[in-house]
């Protein structure tokens, strides 16, 4: 199932050079695409190859089409932002072909009689719906899913398959969550007497707003009195660890294996690498960018980009440069006294 370049226009904007009656079936990369694709350039460095790709027509930038027009034979659609115009092109693409759940509760689901179900949702295959829990209009709840009492599923939000969702747990709308992850899991709460750990109490909820993504395997942690708070826009990766009591500002995004102990506060728009870390009660600011592996061990309260990790080297290599790394401050103290001898051999002289 295609669409013609002139109705994608109309749906999304952009202007188009080219034939608006030309259809195309989907999008691919600028290698792959046939002469019924529309491919996109968002890096200049690929110019040429945008140049010579097979594709019907490419997304692109003014200052790209600038380039490549002489050498392209195919329509071109010019628009400010490139691979935002081609994430909203790909999401149209999909839905021509998506199979839509069917509204209901299927005969294995177990649902409570005090539970609230939208007519227009889909509850799948062995779903455990508790006591007061809400599903909202259009959501859907994929098979083998965990739903506990008085949570609430908003409108429109999705369950891959085997998705736990505990007790007093909220998400808004538009919602999307991936299969393994746990929602309202228990804080890691103890206090220690004398060597032995007392549990405390988890008493809090996991409060999520609406458009937020959770990868498959990411928990997030209950609140121990007050709540978690993953604010709308959120998007976080696979196997994301999010500890009890955070609260992670709208629009931030988190890659996968990232990790965010206790009561740490992050802003809005903020973006994390890859197996970052980030130590509890900490504050970091709106639009602070922390790289891959990197780990937060003081708060941030000043915008930008964050590294903190040791370069790679060989393993010989890297053994040195710890010893020199543990050696440092009697090195500094070395260099102080040589300092100083210095200064008096020099008073000395000029005396």
């Amino acid at each position: 199932m295609g669409t013609r370049l002139g109705a994608l226009v109309e749906r999304l904007g952009g202007q188009l050079m080219g034939d608006a009656n030309l259809e195309v079936t989907g999008i691919a990369p600028l290698t792959d695409a046939g002469v019924s694709h529309i491919s996109f350039l968002s890096n200049s460095k690929l110019r040429a190859q945008a140049a010579q790709s097979k594709a019907a027509a490419l997304i692109v930038s003014a200052a790209d089409d600038a380039f490549i027009a002489a050498g392209y034979s195919g329509a071109r659609i010019v628009v400010p932002n490139p691979y935002v115009y081609f994430a909203r092109a790909a999401q149209y693409f999909e839905s021509l072909t998506a199979i839509v759940p069917v509204a209901g509760v299927h005969a294995t689901a177990v649902v409570a009689d005090s539970a609230q179900v939208a007519p227009s949702a889909h509850i799948g295959p062995r779903v455990v719906i508790e006591d007061g829990a809400v599903i909202e209009d259009g959501a859907v709840i994929s098979a083998g899913c965990f739903i506990g009492r008085e949570a609430v599923i908003g409108e429109g939000t999705k369950l891959f398959a085997n998705v736990t969702f505990h007790a007093y747990c909220q998400i808004g709308k538009r919602g999307i969550i991936h299969s393994g992850a746990v929602i309202g899991t228990d804080g890691f709460g103890f206090a220690n007497e004398g060597g032995v750990y007392i549990k405390i109490p988890q008493t809090g909820r996991v409060i999520i707003g609406d458009d937020v993504d959770i990868g498959a395997n990411t928990t997030i942690d209950r609140g121990a009195l007050a709540d978690t708070i993953i604010e709308d826009g959120v998007k976080l990766d696979n196997q994301i660890q999010i500890g009890h009591n955070c609260h992670i500002g709208a629009h931030t995004a988190m890659a996968g294996c990232v990790g965010v102990a206790g009561s740490a506060r992050i802003g809005k728009y903020c973006t994390f690498g890859g197996a970052a870390m980030v130590l509890g009660h900490l504050t970091i600011v709106d639009k602070v960018h922390v790289g891959s592996g990197s780990m937060v061990s003081r708060s941030i309260l000043e915008p930008g980009q964050y590294t903190g990790f040791y370069p790679l080297a060989k393993n010989a290599d890297w053994e040195k440069s710890a010893v020199i790394v543990r050696n440092l401050p009697s090195m500094r103290d070395k260099i102080r006294a040589l300092e100083k001898t210095i200064k008096t051999k020099t008073e000395e002289d000029e005396s």
